[in-house]
């Protein structure tokens, strides 16, 4: 009974060693894809961030550019050059001619 009793022993030890042999592996494999998932998520959003400041870039000179646009015709804008000018218009065709078409 007792070489019996040993052989069962080994037994449930070799198939303790190989579950947890095959949970180690699963571990180390969920481990390894969640890895790799959170690369591909660092890359995705360095990629949207180079996008997104190359979109800031463009907005700005476009703003910068509108600025100066703006600033040129206010030099030449009858209706910024005096308050009163929303009254004294004769005609509302001179207000048309300074609104974008």
């Amino acid at each position: 009974a007792n070489v019996f009793q040993s052989h069962e022993e080994d037994d449930r030890k070799v198939r303790r060693r190989e579950k947890n042999r095959v949970a180690a592996q699963r571990s180390r494999k969920k481990q390894t894809q969640k890895a790799d998932k959170l690369h591909e998520e660092y890359e995705s959003l360095e990629q949207e961030n180079t996008s997104l400041k190359r979109e800031i870039g463009k907005l700005t000179d476009e703003m910068k550019h509108l600025s100066e646009v703006l600033k040129d015709h206010e030099k030449i804008c009858p209706l910024l050059h005096c308050t009163m000018n929303f009254v004294t218009l004769p005609r509302p065709d001179a207000l048309a001619s300074c609104l974008p078409r």
